[in-house]
């Protein structure tokens, strides 16, 4: 779980209740330094807690209306969560490896993105930029 978040403030910031539940899943996703998949969230939560998985993926779909967490496109039909970007957590790229499937997150300074012209020339609103690059991880290249 992130130490530095509390997970009953951030709920709260989000008229959302702090129930047991959505705690359980806000620890599951703040404590992997990688996005993490919806199954992964409930394989882990089943093993200290009663939850159903039917309740898992509407506590992110809670999560995420909220902008508590963010839901990471794998290009597929399948998606990686982690904490949306707040004062603990920087926004930053994801590298996604088609081989193994992984989803990691990559440094915030690890990409330089200037969007100063998306500014100036888009007239919408932008609420969410996702950068992802797809390759191939290092521990899958060396196999």
């Amino acid at each position: 779980m992130c130490h530095k978040c509390n997970y009953q403030e951030l709920l709260s910031r989000a008229n959302l209740n702090s129930t047991d539940n959505r705690i359980h899943v806000l620890e599951v996703v703040g404590g992997n330094s990688f996005p993490v998949s919806a199954g992964d969230i409930y394989t882990t939560l089943e093993r200290s807690t009663k939850i159903n998985r039917v309740t898992v993926y509407r506590i992110l779909d809670l999560l995420v209306d909220h902008g508590l967490i963010e839901r990471i496109s794998t290009g597929g039909r399948a998606f990686y969560y982690e904490l949306a970007p707040n004062a603990n957590h920087q926004s930053h790229p994801h590298f996604y490896c088609k081989e193994c499937r992984q989803m990691l997150s990559l440094s915030p300074e690890s990409l330089d993105i200037n969007l100063d012209r998306l500014w100036k020339t888009f007239p919408g609103q932008i609420d969410k930029i996702e950068v992802r690059i797809d390759g191939i991880c290092k521990n899958c290249k060396t196999k």
